[in-house]
């Protein structure tokens, strides 16, 4: 009987480690840790019970954009896999990926989930922003 391997989404939500094994990465992606970005155990949470929800993909995609009240702005969707240049992050037992270019505006960054009525949703705390809007989707360098 054929043994079947696992996609790499199901691969990436099995139990954490801090850094990603370029063994099994797709062509062209490189593994990375969560020096890059760090998904909050909340976070994680709402981040996978989206991927289940929306059926879109089972990583997230996390890129910066020109854009918004502070002239940069964060961008999150779930894609299925990987492209070539990007970045493999598990983190909170999600995939995340990112670009090479959003990978320089990113480092550092860690992303929480706060399910508050008021200012609830997703916050990034990127200690290489020298200034955000009071939304948290824009900031500068």
């Amino acid at each position: 009987m054929e043994r079947m391997k696992p996609d790499l989404a199901t691969e990436l939500s099995a139990p954490t480690q801090a850094v990603v094994s370029p063994v099994g990465l797709p062509e062209g992606v490189r593994g990375g840790s969560e020096n890059l970005v760090l998904l909050t155990p909340p976070a994680g949470t709402k981040v996978q019970s989206l991927i289940a929800r929306e059926q879109q993909g089972g990583l997230l995609r996390i890129a910066i954009s020109g854009g918004g009240c502070n002239g940069l702005s964060y961008k999150m969707k779930f894609v299925p896999e990987p492209r070539r240049g990007d970045i493999l992050v598990r983190t909170a037992g999600v995939g995340v990926v990112v670009d090479s270019k959003s990978a320089l505006y990113l480092k550092g960054t860690q992303v929480d989930y706060s399910g508050a009525l008021v200012a609830g949703g997703f916050k990034f705390s990127n200690p290489n922003a020298k200034a955000s809007c009071s939304c948290g989707e824009s900031f500068s360098v």
